[in-house]
């Protein structure tokens, strides 16, 4: 059985809190209930409605999100929530009865230029994955039946995927025009489908948890924290932008030395290996001042 954590999530609107989990709870579908009536296809969401404050519950593929009435504050009751919400799952309990479900939501994906001309990203109207995945071959793909599937197609080179979007990077004997419309149809039938992208209990997908993470964070030293925080802040999204990726490795205090790997679009492109190097050494050296001399960076 699959062990669920759950992190709790401010939203913009203050009477909305987010129960996001670390695994897929749906097909890639979303459900919205507004009282226990309509939940009658989801046993959790109609458990939720028998808390007085509960208003409204959205269930989407890796969260829930609940509208509280003004009776309680949140702060109040999101712990207890978010304990009820794991013991459920941690239990077994169903999500979502698949023979009630409403009818499915229809899938787009498009396709995205990057700034690597191998390398083409397409972009889902859906959440994939809760963390980020690379396979440079069919032999990484035990636990990723999406990526060992593209990986049949003699052009694909390397697959990275992560929150809704997959990169691919194809070998020199194709060129995009002919592959482009081929790949982005087969990516959108595969998750409209509901297929499994990765697998709840890939080893990589544990070792990314939210809790995995966090305990990982707090055993570094506070300079690295601090570089973490950076990269995260700063440079991860314009990177996930471009259709890549880029992990903290380490730290050398003594050498000033800061190792990050590169990922997807921007992992094997000397051009943005070389752009991202400068710019991550800059702003490192500017907001740490005399703790960072260098940054090298590593293609995953």
């Amino acid at each position: 059985m699959n062990t669920y954590s759950i992190s709790i999530k401010e939203t913009n609107n203050p009477t909305i809190l987010k129960f996001e989990v670390d695994q897929f709870i749906t097909q890639h579908q979303s459900f919205e209930f507004n009282n226990i009536d309509e939940a009658k296809s989801s046993p959790l969401a109609q458990q939720l409605f028998y808390l007085p404050f509960v208003k409204k519950v959205y269930i989407s593929s890796n969260f829930i999100a609940i509208e509280r009435f003004n009776i309680v504050e949140w702060a109040d009751v999101q712990s207890e929530v978010a304990q009820q919400i794991t013991d459920y799952l941690n239990n077994g309990g169903e999500v979502v009865n698949v023979s009630e479900a409403p009818k499915k939501v229809p899938v787009t994906v498009y396709a995205e230029s990057t700034p690597n001309p191998s390398v083409i990203k397409f972009v889902a109207n859906k959440k994939l994955v809760t963390s980020s995945h690379e396979f440079t071959s069919i032999d990484d793909t035990k636990f990723a039946p999406l990526a060992a599937e593209l990986f049949h197609f003699p052009f694909v080179k390397s697959v990275f995927i992560d929150e809704n979007f997959v990169s691919i990077t194809k070998f020199d004997v194709a060129e995009w025009n002919d592959i482009t419309m081929e790949l982005r149809e087969f990516i959108r039938a595969y998750v409209e489908n509901g297929k499994t992208i990765i697998d709840a209990n890939a080893p990589k997908n544990i070792e990314k948890s939210q809790t995995y993470l966090d305990e990982q964070f707090e055993q570094r030293d506070d300079i690295s924290k601090e570089i973490i925080n950076i990269l995260e802040e700063y440079v991860r999204p314009a990177v996930a932008s471009d259709g890549g990726n880029i992990e903290f490795q380490s730290y050398d205090p003594k050498e000033k030395k800061v190792k990050v790997i590169l990922q997807g679009a921007c992992s094997g492109c000397p051009s943005s290996t070389f752009t991202l190097k400068n710019g991550i050494e800059n702003m490192l050296k500017e907001m740490l001042k005399d703790k960072v001399e260098t940054v090298e960076a590593i293609n995953g």
